[in-house]
């Protein structure tokens, strides 16, 4: 049951991870981003459950708030988007392959990987960055700075402070707003 004090609770934890998310970095990714559009460049996304929706929510907002009446346009593909596709590498091929499958038609070097997980250790969100780095892709992962694979896999790790999954994807849901309207609020 919540209560005023657990409501309180959560939202003063909340508080204090995103004071210390490294703004910093997130001003990199978004240099990276930015870049990204200047060229012409595809950025991909990929998540599994509520990683997969921020995923998907990230494209929605780059590829029409963030391009819509704007000289430079984004090319975003959300891996998560395609649920027919991820289903048939899942069956046939195997779970593990339902990111790093797609990015093998559609990835080039200089393009950008936006990977999110929770746990860090997510075998097909790891496998897409490995494969991505391997092709000269520049990589950026959302996780925690708890542990798992991603924080050091990732070129650019973005890492919340946290182990608590809610916590982690309130985080995750502000950072990718931050990259998105880092373009929507700038006036062209």
């Amino acid at each position: 049951m919540c209560d005023a004090s657990y409501a309180r609770g959560y939202l003063d934890r909340l508080a204090d991870m995103l004071a210390n998310l490294d703004a910093e970095a997130i001003t990199r990714a978004v240099a990276w981003l930015a870049e990204a559009g200047r060229e012409g460049r595809t950025i991909f996304s990929c998540g599994n459950g509520g990683s997969a929706l921020i995923a998907s929510q990230m494209v929605v907002d780059m590829v029409k708030q963030a391009s819509i009446g704007r000289p430079t346009r984004f090319k975003m593909i959300g891996l998560t988007d395609s649920v027919g596709t991820m289903l048939a590498y899942g069956n046939d091929v195997g779970f593990e392959t339902i990111f790093v499958e797609p990015l093998k038609n559609f990835a080039a070097a200089g393009d950008v990987l936006i990977a999110i997980s929770g746990s860090g250790n997510s075998p097909n969100v790891l496998k897409a960055v490995e494969y991505a780095n391997r092709i000269g892709c520049r990589t950026i992962g959302l996780t925690t700075a708890q542990g798992g694979r991603l924080k050091d896999l990732a070129q650019l790790p973005l890492v919340v402070p946290a182990d608590h999954m809610g916590h982690l994807e309130d985080c995750f849901f502000v950072m990718t707003h931050l990259l998105c309207y880092a373009f929507i609020d700038k006036a062209d």
